[in-house]
């Protein structure tokens, strides 16, 4: 059994991070500050989104509690493919959850394009913002009080989809000849 705090888990998304971006620089033979500022808005949501999605709401001891990745007892995984389930079992935090994927994900959608020049429409940043909700999703098959959840992953892709109209909009008025 091992035991990931919240800390251990960002220090190691950090690192992550800082490599992939010096092996980017290195191999662009180019340092961007620009970019960089720009693709640290995602790197934010990254930490933001594992906090909330990985550990528990509620602080234990006055500490955020750990993630425990035990291989015995992920078999077999908690798994919901049963769309909008919150609709019919209603559940303590049913609301929050519905708020709290949907909100937590508009941001995706708007620092995707900011990010990433191909994700130029909303089509292209909300299947974008749905792979990324996929992969935490998947993801949380490893941590046995996790659970993998397609109505997370529907609420994770609305949010994103949202926050993307919002960019549109926004750019469209901020720039009418834009035609994206």
């Amino acid at each position: 059994m091992i035991e990931i705090t919240y800390y251990e888990m960002l220090l190691a998304i950090t690192v992550i991070w800082i490599a992939l971006r010096a092996a980017v620089c290195i191999k662009n033979k180019s340092f961007e500050w620009k970019r960089e500022l720009r693709l640290l808005l995602f790197y934010i949501c990254i930490i933001v989104i594992a906090r909330f999605v990985y550990f528990p709401l509620h602080r234990i001891d006055g500490q955020i509690g750990t993630l425990i990745f035990d291989p015995k007892r992920i078999i077999p995984p908690w798994l919901n493919l049963d769309p909008f389930t919150f609709i019919h079992q209603r559940y303590d935090g049913w609301q929050i959850n519905i708020i709290g994927n949907v909100t937590m994900f508009i941001p995706v959608g708007i620092i995707l394009p900011v990010c990433f020049k191909k994700l130029d429409n909303v089509a292209k940043v909300t299947l974008a913002g749905f792979g990324m909700s996929l992969f935490i999703e998947l993801s949380q098959f490893l941590f046995y009080d996790r659970g993998t959840d397609v109505d997370d992953l529907i609420l994770n892709t609305a949010g994103v989809l949202i926050g993307a109209v919002l960019y549109f909009i926004f750019r469209r008025i901020k720039n009418p000849k834009d035609r994206a």
